[in-house]
């Protein structure tokens, strides 16, 4: 039997922010630091590119179990076999996803309001992105952001996991954890860290400490 995800730690690329360092030393070193998921979010990038990238990613990853989830594009999820795809709420429609991808796909959903938490339910998404939970530079074109007390609402009225993104660090990655969510996604935090291994291992320990 396939292991259920763990989402308690994921990482969201974003090589802008890494700089000059290769993507692929940046998400291994943030695994070994206990990284338990990685998007792999390319905007700007060619589709071929896109799908090579993830295929080197897709195997740099299977070795520690790690779901490889590619943004927004199903057909380089497809291409490159990887574990599931990330879609938000002007991109694919949910139900597409899964008949193209098949029932063991992971499909994480971006949910930006408590309507749309409403309207999601029972479509049997992975986890629900909850975006953004705090404002944060890595996204302008964000809906207005949830703040910890919409994070409390949400966790009542949703069984469904909930992993919190946008503007978490290390600073406030426990009160996301208190606030409700099941895990934390971050770009920056990592991405945009001198020693992704460590920022990685802290923020796992915070989220760790909060979680037992």
């Amino acid at each position: 039997m396939k292991r259920p995800a763990d989402w308690r730690l994921y990482l969201v690329t974003d090589r802008h922010i890494a700089g000059a360092r290769p993507i692929e030393d940046l998400v291994c070193a943030a695994v070994r630091g206990g990284v338990t998921a990685v998007q792999l979010r390319e905007k700007e990038c060619g589709t071929r590119e896109f799908v090579e990238l993830g295929r080197r990613l897709k195997k740099l990853l299977e070795p520690f179990a790690v779901p490889l989830i590619i943004n927004d594009r199903v057909d380089v999820a497809l291409a490159v076999g990887a574990d599931g795809v990330h879609i938000g709420q002007s991109d694919m429609d949910f139900r597409d996803a899964r008949r193209l991808l098949g029932p063991e796909a992971l499909i994480g959903l971006s949910i930006e309001t408590m309507e749309q938490a409403a309207e999601a339910e029972g479509l049997g998404a992975a986890y629900y992105g909850v975006s953004p939970v705090f404002s944060t530079p890595t996204k302008t074109d964000t809906a207005p952001e949830w703040g910890l007390d919409g994070l409390r609402r949400l966790r009542t009225v949703s069984r469904q996991v909930l992993v919190g993104i946008g503007g978490i660090s290390a600073a406030n990655a426990a009160e996301v954890i208190r606030a409700g969510a099941d895990g934390i996604a971050v770009v920056s935090a990592i991405c945009g860290a001198v020693d992704p291994e460590q920022a990685a291992r802290e923020l796992r320990r915070r989220v760790d400490a909060e979680s037992t």
